[in-house]
């Protein structure tokens, strides 16, 4: 079966697209495992055999725009809306990754890449099938 990436990392992928028109898409960009990831056994990149081979992780490439800090800002906001909203699972960002551990609180991460170059986000297995809009400010979403 093929691998197809979960309904929900789809559309924050689009809405990241629609928001940085100019981003760059480096080597840091993707969501389907490397090599390395799949011999470590344990990555949502990894298609899962237990629901079709969804793929539940997207990595951003960090250059999003001129602004170097936006990429610390969206990935600061993606730790708010899933601490609220439930739908991603967690972030990790230079060095720091927030997750239901410490409730979302950014904490180090202690894995292989620090991920300086790209935003990695998961999503809950949940989602595979949620296409709806994340309302994130940074991504054309409401601010509260």
């Amino acid at each position: 079966m093929k691998p197809w990436l979960s309904k929900a990392a789809v559309q924050l992928r689009e809405q990241i697209d629609d928001s940085y028109k100019e981003r760059i898409r480096g080597n840091a960009e993707g969501w389907i495992a490397d090599l390395r990831h799949q011999s470590a056994g344990k990555s949502d990149h990894i298609p899962d055999p237990k629901a079709n081979f969804v793929v539940r992780a997207i990595d951003v490439d960090a250059r999003l725009s001129d602004n170097k800090g936006d990429s610390a800002y969206l990935a600061d906001q993606l730790r708010l809306y899933a601490k609220n909203y439930g739908r991603i699972s967690y972030v990790i960002h230079l060095g720091m990754i927030a997750s239901p551990v410490l409730n979302y609180k950014w904490r180090k991460y202690r894995g292989f890449s620090p991920h300086n170059h790209h935003v990695h986000i998961s999503f809950r297995k949940n989602q595979d099938n949620n296409s709806d809009f994340f309302d994130i400010p940074l991504l054309g979403g409401k601010n509260e």
